[in-house]
């Protein structure tokens, strides 16, 4: 039998599954966010550090990856789905960790390390920190949660 014809273990796909829930995670959050704070609320651009033109193209190059990731991962999905290896659970777990991954990494390196933007550009930003870090963090609880619980040996795979 040629190589071609060997099926890839169950190991194969709880990866392809899950790095296919981190990138649609990933690339979700980043939609939500982009679409909502930057282009509906307008609080602020991808790169507030310069003019508004500066901001607005950081915003469309933020808008690209973002879609990207949400279709790079949804690629992986189809693939996964189409060899009948997929856990619905791991992949939710995937995509929370992304998102939530993502979120933090936003509101900890981009708007304080950083400083690339701010939520909002208010006087006090540090409610607005705290719902958008620990709403984060709760995603990534969550996520992480699912991923274990799927990891189990009574894990279902979805045709």
């Amino acid at each position: 039998m040629s190589a071609k014809h060997i099926q890839p273990n169950r190991h194969h796909y709880t990866k392809r599954t899950l790095w296919s829930g981190l990138l649609f995670g990933i690339g979700l959050a980043a939609f939500i966010d982009e679409t909502i704070f930057h282009q509906l609320l307008r609080w602020h651009h991808f790169y507030d550090q310069s003019t508004t033109d500066v901001g607005l193209i950081s915003d469309g190059f933020f808008h690209a990856f973002s879609w990207f990731a949400t279709i790079g991962g949804l690629f992986l999905f189809a693939d996964v789905r189409r060899r009948n290896g997929l856990s619905l659970t791991r992949w939710w777990g995937g995509v929370l960790t992304g998102a939530g991954a993502f979120q933090l990494y936003d509101g900890i390196i981009q708007h304080k390390l950083m400083g690339l933007h701010q939520i909002r550009y208010v006087e006090n930003i540090l409610p607005y920190d705290l719902v958008w870090n620990i709403s984060a963090v709760l995603m990534i609880i969550t996520g992480v949660f699912l991923l274990k619980r799927s990891s189990g040996k009574g894990e279902i795979f979805h045709a």
